[in-house]
């Protein structure tokens, strides 16, 4: 009995570590935005011993494209709580190299301990940079009030659902209506704002989209999922970098943004 109650008090005390201010991650994701803005990730408050992966690879900041100054359209940020993370959808159309970057990142205290980011351009899945700030910025994604909040479990059930329903058409998805998709530059709401265009079809192959990695806001419904995307790119086969950034409204989804990095060019199947 003493034994479990020790256990029950370091799990608390280990939740309750792990838990962040909304304030400082709020700060984290606008110092993030200043400096992939200007190329200098000193405006950040890095541990000293962050870690960088760009597209599933390892690397220095230095050598990735936070090292860039990067023309900033449209930005839009996720804030965890619970797990001390963040989640940032970049739009950056009109910058001279175009992209569209999600980017997650996990503090201690007040320091960034780990970026992974998903940087597509000119060649990934669906790409056209344009197309995305256009509709991003069509989008409301207004917190809801603390009444009509989904949990936690709710808002990562929808999500874990659709990526499952490629591969297994059997899984219920809770699609909303209306809900929209955005692939690359190309809106499934395109002329159809009322009705449901998020439904995905089941994939010929069978699958399984792995390394699943979660920021959950429950303040605006709010979840992203990096993970590894297999059949798409013939290069990777494995799985190639993706994130499907995704709102939840009263348990069900309303839209859905896919950034997916090629190997081969444009790859699909």
């Amino acid at each position: 009995m003493f034994y479990s109650i020790l256990l029950l008090g370091a799990s608390l005390a280990s939740q309750a570590a792990a838990a962040c201010d909304r304030a400082i991650l709020e700060a984290a994701t606008a110092a993030y935005v200043k400096a992939q803005g200007a190329g200098d990730m000193s405006l950040t408050a890095l541990a000293s011993n962050v870690s960088y992966l760009e597209n599933d690879k390892v690397m220095e900041l230095k050598s990735g494209v936070m090292s860039q100054a990067i023309k900033i359209d449209f930005d839009r940020s996720l804030h965890d709580t619970t797990q001390c993370a963040t989640f940032t959808e970049i739009s950056a159309a009109t910058n001279k190299v175009p992209y569209v970057i999600h980017t997650r990142m996990l503090l201690t205290g007040e320091k960034i301990t780990t970026i992974q980011s998903v940087v597509a351009k000119t060649g990934d899945w669906a790409f056209n940079a344009t197309g995305h700030l256009y509709w991003t910025k069509q989008e409301k994604w207004d917190p809801i009030p603390k009444e009509k909040q989904d949990a936690r479990d709710v808002i990562q059930a929808a999500g874990d659902a659709y990526l499952t329903s490629w591969t297994d058409a059997s899984v219920k998805v809770p699609y909303g209506t209306p809900c929209a998709r955005l692939e690359g530059g190309s809106y499934t709401g395109n002329g159809r704002p009322t009705a449901n265009t998020c439904t995905m079809p089941q994939f010929p192959a069978k699958f399984t989209i792995g390394n699943r990695r979660y920021v959950i806001d429950e303040e605006v419904g709010g979840l992203d999922i990096f993970n590894d995307f297999p059949f798409i790119d013939a290069g990777k086969p494995d799985g190639t970098p993706s994130t499907n950034f995704i709102r939840v409204e009263g348990g069900k989804l309303r839209y859905i943004h896919e950034n997916t990095v090629c190997t081969t060019k444009n790859c699909g199947r």
